[in-house]
């Protein structure tokens, strides 16, 4: 497959598992600064269902991103694979792959709107005092770094070094093996005892 070649397939919806209604289209492409990566989408025009992945053909060397955020930063590219951990320290939030994850390319405030809507999502369902008040700081605190009020660290950790900060300012470097065992990579592992 070439970035001119697409492959489409009609079959059946995973969702409302109609036969022959949803289409899946796959495209591989060359990514700058990433390398090669299968799109892939699925829609379904009779139940509404979108799924949409990016996943990356080539494995590397494990590999730690980090980039300060500030007002300067707010538009630097990220790639994000299906296998990485996100987090914000100073922030104090992280997404960890699971078995549903899915890779994405957007920049460091589309990461900040990211964690901003699951902290808002989060808000709905604590109805303590101190969980409310703890989640309301750190939404207050990712709003003023999606306007470029304050610093902070994004930091992405990758198994697989499929994920990238497209910046000269990002200082890469490898993962500890302690803490390389200790990651998530959203897939499931079977050992055979």
């Amino acid at each position: 497959m070439n970035e001119e070649e697409i492959n489409e397939m009609i079959i059946k919806c995973p969702a409302c598992g109609i036969e022959g209604v949803a289409k899946s289209i796959m495209k591989e492409l060359e990514i700058p600064h990433f390398g090669k990566v299968l799109e892939t989408t699925i829609q379904c025009p009779h139940c509404g269902f979108r799924h949409s992945d990016v996943i990356a053909l080539e494995q590397n060397d494990p590999a730690k991103y980090v980039i300060e955020i500030n007002k300067n930063t707010l538009s630097v590219r990220v790639v994000r694979s299906q296998s990485a951990t996100v987090s914000i320290p100073e922030a104090g939030v992280k997404v960890e792959p699971g078995p549903k994850s899915e890779g994405y390319v957007t920049n460091v405030e589309g990461i900040l709107t990211r964690f901003e809507s699951a902290v808002k999502k989060a808000l709905n369902l604590f109805d303590d005092e101190e969980s409310q008040t703890n989640a309301k700081n750190t939404l207050k605190h990712i709003q003023e770094l999606k306007k470029g009020n304050g610093t902070a660290t994004l930091i992405i950790l990758d198994p697989f070094g499929q994920s990238n900060i497209v910046s000269e300012n990002v200082e890469i470097s490898e993962i500890p093996e302690e803490e390389l065992h200790e990651l998530k990579t959203g897939f499931i592992h079977i050992e055979d005892d």
